[in-house]
């Protein structure tokens, strides 16, 4: 048939630019692009809504490579069909040219999907696999909110769908009832080392699907007319609210049109230059096989549907931290004077929701403890709420969707659970996308529950991302607030940083330390007590201990400055002055493993230069539980008495005060 033989004729050009890009560069991965040539040549040629000069227009179908490292049959593509790359700001179509410059340095088209680096076709980076199902699940909801019909193609490897992410946003879809995205799984049989599991044979797989609630299509993905009959019937599952969600399982062969150069088991490898000629000459057989001939009037690429975008509505101005408990019956908060910062979150997370119509909310089915619940229950922000359950893996990624679609999502659960998804903060931060990420019960305030529920090594995680850079200014920030009030403020900030933030919010209710009218700003601190004779810095939990402390530096006659370093970055010049003004000597409290805030002030004065004596202060061993914080605050040495002692020695008045 017509189709069948222009789908197959553009599938091996495809798959020829692919092979070659990959020997020019020395790397690659030819034989798993040329298993997706046929699914890519169906949705790119004559399926996907877009148009290839603006392929991020919000009404446009998106694609999402899970299985990142397969993307030179998509950039074969785009250079076929002049999908746009930007570099060094400028913006033009894509050429043959460009697809041989394949992971080269200056080049737009990196050797993995990543938009950031000028290839906007891409939704999100990807590459570490696992994560692309929960980010087209994003991608579908942001859509949905906005009343816009987008698909979501997502091209998943079935070595890949051992990962538990992929059950995990397969039961998300389910919960959600998205349809609106079509898992694709590319069965070709093989891993990096070895042929997959029998559990990700493509019969063993669409069972699964199938126990999980979804509608499957079992196809050749080689053969034209069935890739294109099943993309058919997802678009009436997309269109009709009565339908559950569809999958394709596509049964195909890694390397197709040349294995006899590579064979159908090989992963990661180009074709030597020597042996190019002879890929090109099966490929040519192939075509002959086939029956390969191009027609322009076979396939075309479907017109954007004609619905308009929703308009952009300004974000407003967030009330104040006295007047968000006003306007939300917290009155009695204020009669208190005492609140937990994730409370204060949670108040913060409702405002930022009624001001800022981009703003949605995710949890990992924690939101009682989180106080997501305040966004989650408020009538008219509950639809911009997801539930992810205890998935948070998925979640990160699904909030990265929700980024790329245009939307400023805060994923929370706590701080100890979101270690679970690193990597996929990774590559949400790879993406440039503005994820907010919110961990409560930090710190060894859960005491009673012990340390499996205490974020301890997310600051040193974290840490590391603060001193990147972007555009000259910091990329990410690290907040770690004392109080309700610093708290409430700073997750306001954190909608207004162009970029991404995480804020931890620890468990105890806490005195208020600040007034409506404190400046409390990515990158700030504040100063709570002037003294010469030493620097305390402590940051969250740690700040209303060093309180108690102070009080009794006062009776040995030791007057401290303290300041509460909630932010990292910080202001390097600042700290060095207050350093300097209590004669070097400095002391700093946390109560999360090493590698932290102290780090990084110890790094900050090191670089300006000078005699400074500075002592951390930190969990230097598993902690255990304890009945109370003040417990395990004593079991680790860092309870006031801890800080008092460690004071006086660092000043020389501890030999006096035994004396």
């Amino acid at each position: 048939m017509p189709f069948s033989a222009s789908v197959h004729a553009k599938a091996i050009e495809l798959i020829r630019l692919a092979v070659e890009m990959t020997t020019a560069a020395g790397s690659g991965h030819p034989t798993s692009a040329a298993s997706l040539a046929h699914l890519v040549t169906v949705l790119m040629y004559g399926h996907m809504r877009y148009d290839p000069h603006h392929p991020e227009d919000p009404r446009a179908d998106r694609l999402v490579l899970s299985e990142g490292h397969a993307c030179p049959i998509i950039y074969a593509a785009g250079a076929d069909l002049g999908l746009p790359i930007t570099r060094g700001g400028q913006r033009r179509p894509m050429t043959r040219d460009d697809a041989l410059q394949l992971r080269a340095i200056d080049s737009a088209i990196d050797g993995h999907p990543n938009p950031a680096e000028g290839f906007p076709f891409f939704p999100a980076a990807t590459g570490s696999l696992g994560q692309g199902l929960s980010v087209s699940a994003g991608l579908a909801l942001a859509a949905r909110l906005d009343g816009l019909p987008r698909r979501v193609f997502c091209l998943i490897g079935d070595g890949e769908s051992r990962e538990g992410q992929i059950w995990e946003a397969v039961d998300f879809l389910v919960d959600h009832y998205v349809t609106a995205v079509c898992p694709i799984f590319n069965c070709n049989g093989h891993g990096q080392s070895d042929a997959v599991s029998r559990q990700q044979r493509p019969e063993v797989t669409a069972a699964k699907l199938r126990a999980a609630g979804f509608v499957v299509r079992e196809i050749d993905g080689h053969d034209p007319e069935q890739i294109r009959d099943a993309l058919k019937q997802h678009t009436a599952h997309a269109e009709s609210p009565d339908c559950r969600p569809l999958a394709i399982v596509a049964r195909t062969v890694k390397g197709w049109g040349f294995t006899d150069v590579l064979g159908s088991d090989v992963h990661g490898k180009p074709v030597p230059q020597a042996d190019l000629d002879r890929a090109m000459t099966a490929l040519d057989e192939t075509a002959r096989k086939v029956g390969a001939r191009w027609t322009d009037r076979d396939l075309k690429i479907p017109a954007v549907p004609s619905v308009s975008p929703p308009e952009a509505r300004p974000a407003g101005k967030p009330p104040s931290f006295t007047e968000a408990l006003r306007r939300f019956g917290q009155e009695k908060v204020l009669q208190s004077k005492k609140m937990a910062p994730r409370k204060a979150f949670g108040l913060a997370l409702r405002a930022l929701g009624h001001a800022d119509p981009r703003v949605v909310a995710l949890d990992a089915d924690v939101k009682n403890s989180t106080y997501s619940e305040e966004f989650a229950d408020d009538p008219a922000l509950k639809d911009r709420f997801f539930e992810c359950r205890i998935a948070e893996q998925n979640m990160v990624s699904c909030a990265a969707g929700l980024a790329s679609g245009g939307k400023l999502p805060f994923a929370s659960t706590f701080g100890k659970f979101l270690t679970r998804g690193y990597d996929q903060v990774e590559l949400a931060f790879i993406s440039r996308l503005p994820l907010k990420l919110v961990g409560s019960h930090v710190g060894i305030s859960p005491a009673s529950d012990g340390p499996s529920q205490m974020a301890l090594p997310d600051v040193a995680y974290f840490h590391a991302w603060t001193r990147v850079k972007g555009d000259g200014k910091p990329f990410f920030y690290l907040l770690n607030p004392s109080d309700a009030r610093s708290a409430y403020v700073l997750t306001v900030a954190m909608a207004e940083h162009d970029g991404p933030c995480y804020l931890r919010a620890f468990r105890p209710d806490v005195p208020f330390l600040y007034g409506d009218d404190a400046d409390i700003h990515l990158g700030g601190h504040g100063v709570l007590a002037r003294g010469d004779d030493l620097l305390i810095v402590a940051t969250g939990y740690m700040v209303h201990e060093a309180l108690r402390a102070l009080e009794r530096l006062k009776k040995e006659k030791v007057k401290a400055t303290l300041v509460d370093l909630y932010s990292l970055p910080f202001e390097a010049e600042a700290i060095v002055s207050l350093a300097r003004q209590s004669g070097g000597r400095v002391l700093t409290l946390e109560d999360n493993f090493g590698n932290g805030f102290g780090t990084a002030v110890e790094a900050t004065l090191a670089e300006a230069g000078g005699d400074f004596l500075v002592r951390q202060r930190y969990v230097r061993h598993i902690p255990k539980s304890g009945r109370s914080p003040e417990d395990v605050l004593r079991y680790l040495g860092l309870s006031a008495d801890d800080i008092v002692q460690a004071a006086l020695e660092l000043t020389g008045s501890a030999a006096e005060h035994a004396r």
